[in-house]
């Protein structure tokens, strides 16, 4: 069996989100990079737990309350007897009916020696005067058992730090692809500044101006008057077509590069009219296609408070 067809099987194996992930493999092959994709996900996160201590923890905790919420751990095992006491408290949990995964990290030799010498660091299990060669094969030798019975194991040696999150991601996460990216989505006006932490930012300010209408400049962009305004517009009708088809090809490769927050700005002159529109339609949007979105409006309470956009 190929190593990509055994790590399918394993994956496959995940038929349900576990109540406790335990990271383990080889040092150096990224169980801390792990560890924050874990965190990402809303899991209760512990660091370097002794195997016995993971079911206390579960406990404190209260990932047997009922209220979903889930625990991942990293066990750091060099000795035999933390192997058996790894193995004694898998069983430990499953008595007590908690349902646990063994995630293995793996990586090749070559791949390790090349991050420990780019880092400097000395290899954890290295004895004084062995080679990193030799620390790296002992290691591996040790963990074998463990590998063995991993209910899922990734090679990290190829593989980018956004594939590693995408593949834990969709084997440990309840959400869906587009559920586990978070979208801010919020308006502002240019006149109060530039936003400086947008990841993708548009400028509407080409659009039909309801400031010109009387009966609408002290409105929002929240009102149905100038909704229907900036809606009705064959302009606006052309450009929400576009930024729609420009929308549904960037979420996508946002999520394939494991993106875990995206900030999406609109702006007009004040962030009083057309940008609120153009951002309660993008939320919108959004969420109908499955998006976890928040909306704000960054000034709209400037413009209520009289500071009406200049046209």
């Amino acid at each position: 069996m190929t190593e990509r067809s055994q790590s399918m099987r394993q994956a496959a194996r995940l038929d349900r989100v576990p109540d406790i992930v335990v990271i383990t493999g080889m040092s150096g092959s990224g169980r801390t990079q792990a560890m924050h994709v874990f965190e990402d996900m809303g899991y209760y996160c512990i660091d370097n737990l002794p195997p016995r201590l993971i079911l206390d923890i579960a406990n404190v905790v209260g990932i047997n309350s009922g209220v979903g919420r889930h625990l991942a751990v990293t066990c750091d095992l060099r000795s035999q007897g933390l192997f058996d006491e790894m193995f004694d408290a898998l069983r430990q949990l499953g008595e007590h009916e908690l349902t646990v995964k063994l995630l293995f990290l793996d990586c090749s030799d070559e791949v390790l020696i090349r991050r420990y010498k780019e880092t400097r660091r000395r290899h954890p299990v290295a004895l004084p005067g062995e080679s990193l060669e030799s620390a790296i094969g002992r290691e591996r030798e040790q963990l074998s058992v463990v590998r063995d019975r991993a209910d899922l194991v990734i090679d990290t040696s190829r593989m980018r730090p956004a594939t590693l999150r995408n593949r834990i991601r969709r084997a440990f996460s309840e959400l869906t692809d587009q559920q586990l990216l978070d979208v801010s989505v919020y308006s502002f006006g240019f006149k109060h500044g530039m936003p400086v932490e947008a990841d993708l930012m548009i400028d509407v300010r080409f659009l039909p101006n309801p400031f010109y209408d009387p009966t609408m400049r002290t409105l929002t962009g929240n009102d149905d008057p100038v909704r229907e305004f900036v809606l009705g517009n064959d302009v606006t009708k052309r450009f929400l077509t576009a930024w729609e088809g420009l929308l549904d090809v960037v979420m996508p490769g946002y999520i394939a590069e494991g993106k875990a927050q995206l900030s999406i700005a609109v702006g007009c002159t004040g962030g009083q009219h057309r940008s609120v529109v153009i951002a309660n339609t993008t939320a919108n949007y959004l969420q109908r296609q499955g998006y976890h979105v928040t909306l704000s409006h960054r000034d709209l309470a400037l413009a209520e408070k009289g500071a009406a956009p200049r046209p």
